[in-house]
């Protein structure tokens, strides 16, 4: 297989440059301080982790500090799961100290995610489901990802394929590659856990194809391909199978995947007991319970020990057999809630037994192996009952639709009576289709009337536009003009205040309303004008937290003056010297006020509000503020965030 060589070759190449590419993993004095691996870099190498852990702690920032925090502990659980734990903890302590609700959400998927690997699936489905309030749209198709996992652990098949289709929708909206190829990958192993192989291959192959449109081999896209080897497993194509098990292991061994690498050491056994190859079967074995060892994981443990049980009792090698069994149930204890597996432990060990002519231990292990059978079949039954239940309710139904077509039947007889009422009900019609067309008429006159004075109304708002974007024009030739660079500045900045309302008044001859303007949309154009008139598009972005909301013009032209007024002193003193960072504004409706927040994570330093010395600027926010009956509170820590609060009433 073309991929499967290619995979070989990519790992050659990355071992040989891989101390280089470690060593820059971490660089505090570039511009982007941390490569992301599988976003940025592939080179998960044996020392990443080690990286990573020695550097997070030296991160003058929370953001970067939490970013590299949570790959220590999501990566981690690729390879001890106890670790990965510790560290998502930690990061879970940091975020709440530090009252950072998103990167708190974060940590609570991954440790969801490691929780559920331990088998511990109410907590995982606790923390996960506590996340989702916390973090961004983005993060959304991880977390699903993570919860369908849950609902597979249990059984519960049906609400895992609910949340992959909900990943899928999630990707397509947000153009995320990786949500979609996961979404399919976890499609095909539903289908593959059904066995229903011929749908789950074409899934997988889909989702291979979209992850290789990435140009990664990350953890799930190692997954991927042990699941497409499933499905061409259950189909009997031994050889393709095997050749996606081996690729699958090269790209596993290579970053260190032990979870993944046990599940596919497993299937590996049990391919190659198909073939009757023992020794190569009793070596993947090895494999599986290796890396299920250096994992931590009982899960993985208990299975791959039952695993050998079955492939030796395949062999005849019972006393073996007996060992490996015995230490699969002393792992799968009943806190596992696993029956399906302890029954089929006791099977096995029963037959070891009976082999080895242990014909009373035999006995006892059959025992037991018939008391959790017995348990396996009353769930089973249970399933059968509910979908008898179904059953009978579709009966119910079509018993319904019978005696509605005898309903029907009866309906006829009064056919001729139901003939008399219709040539009433069109007389009736007649005389009221008069009526309603004398209503009509003036209804049209109406409607074309105001029609006649919105459309005055927005060609009122569209001149009062291009007056004003005549004023700017006017403004900003002036400013040109003058060589006192501080009278230049002010008819900037005036330029600036009258662009500001100009635009109002675009958005309401643009808008569905001639009386509301869309606030959100307002911001993000004002800000954009901002950051163009200073030049600064590739260092500063403006982001707008919140939702749409619609203003009436007594407000929005106010409150659009004091955004402009604090973006513009944001852009002059937040980031000297060409600097790089982010401005946030929100406004969102509480009750009977409008709250408004302006906030930088500049140098913390913001001249014309809030000094003594009093600038117009400043001015103008205090006079707007009193105009809209609201106070205002400036913060400067990490940045500057000023922040305001107005009553809802009609403004002065």
């Amino acid at each position: 297989m073309r991929s499967y060589f290619k995979a070989i070759c990519i790992c050659f190449l990355s071992f040989l440059d891989c101390g280089i590419a470690l060593a820059q993993i971490v660089d505090f004095d570039r511009e982007k301080p941390y490569k992301k691996v599988f976003v940025e870099t592939d080179n998960f190498g044996a020392s990443y982790l080690d990286v990573l852990e020695e550097s997070y702690t030296k991160a003058n920032q929370d953001a970067l500090k939490f970013s590299m925090l949570n790959d220590l502990a999501y990566y981690w659980h690729t390879r001890n799961l106890v670790k990965a734990k510790d560290f998502a903890d930690m990061g879970l302590q940091l975020t709440t100290e530090s009252k950072n609700a998103l990167w708190e959400g974060r940590f609570q998927i991954t440790k969801g995610a490691i929780l559920l690997r331990m088998e511990k699936l109410d907590s995982a489905e606790f923390v996960l489901e506590s996340a989702r309030s916390k973090v961004l749209k983005k993060d959304l198709p991880l977390l699903n990802t993570q919860l369908g996992y849950v609902y597979e652990r249990r059984g519960q098949l049906d609400i895992a394929a609910d949340f992959a289709m909900e990943t899928l929708e999630l990707g397509r909206k947000l153009n995320d590659n990786w949500a979609i190829a996961m979404a399919y990958s976890d499609l095909s192993n539903l289908f593959w856990k059904q066995s229903k192989f011929k749908a789950g291959l074409e899934y997988g192959l889909r989702s291979l194809e979209t992850f290789e449109e990435r140009g990664i081999n990350d953890l799930d896209y190692d997954f991927t391909l042990f699941v497409v080897g499933n499905n061409y497993l259950g189909l009997k194509e031994y050889d393709k199978a095997m050749d996606y098990f081996q690729h699958a292991i090269v790209i596993g061994e290579r970053y260190g995947f032990y979870n993944n690498l046990s599940d596919i050491y497993m299937l590996q056994l049990e391919l190659y007991a198909y073939q009757n190859d023992f020794e190569k079967a009793t070596e993947a074995g090895e494999n599986a319970l290796k890396y299920a060892e250096l994992l931590s994981n009982n899960y993985m443990v208990m299975r791959s020990w039952l695993s050998m049980g079955k492939l030796q009792n395949m062999e005849g090698k019972y006393d073996l057999a007996v060992e490996s069994l015995k230490k699969c149930i002393a792992v799968a204890t009943i806190d596992f809630g696993d029956t399906f597996h302890l029954s089929q432990a006791y099977g096995e060990l029963g037959k070891a037994f009976a082999g080895n002519h242990q014909y009373q231990e035999a006995y006892q292990a059959f025992s037991e192996y018939d008391s959790y059978k017995s348990a396996v079949f009353t769930e089973q039954a249970d399933q059968h009952i509910s979908l008898l239940e179904t059953e009978f309710k579709v009966a119910e139904k079509e018993s319904m639709i019978v005696e509605q077509q005898s309903q029907l039947k009866k309906q006829k007889t009064i056919q001729t009576l139901t003939y008399i009422l219709f040539f009433l009900l069109v007389l009736y019609l007649i005389l009221l289709y008069k009526a309603v067309s004398s209503n009509a008429k003036k209804n049209r006159l109406l409607q074309k009337q105001n029609n006649e004075k919105e459309f005055l109304l927005k060609e009122i708002h569209h001149r009062v536009k291009n007056n004003l974007e005549i004023v700017s024009s006017l403004l900003s030739l002036q400013a040109a003009q003058m060589y006192d660079p501080n009278i230049a500045e002010a008819m900037q900045k005036s330029q600036q205040r009258v662009q500001s309302m100009s635009m109002i008044h675009q958005k309401l001859y643009q808008g569905k309303s001639l009386e509301a303007v869309e606030m959100k949309d307002y911001f993000i154009n004002l800000g954009n004008y901002i950051i163009d008139s200073f030049g600064a598009k590739e260092r500063i972005s403006v982001v707008c937290l919140m939702d749409e909301l619609e203003l009436d013009i007594d407000f929005a032209i106010p409150i659009g003056l004091i955004v402009n007024e604090l973006l513009t002193n944001s852009m002059k003193y937040a980031f000297p010297k060409d600097g790089i960072g982010e401005i946030i504004i929100t406004l969102r409706k509480v009750d009977s006020s409008l709250h408004l927040k302006v906030a930088d994570n500049g140098i913390g330093r913001l001249t014309d509000v809030g000094n003594e010395d009093l600038g117009f600027g400043t001015q103008l926010i205090e006079l707007l503020t009193k105009q809209l009956d609201g106070k205002m509170n400036l913060k400067v820590q990490n940045g500057t965030a000023v922040s305001f609060e107005f009553q809802l009433k009609k403004a002065a």
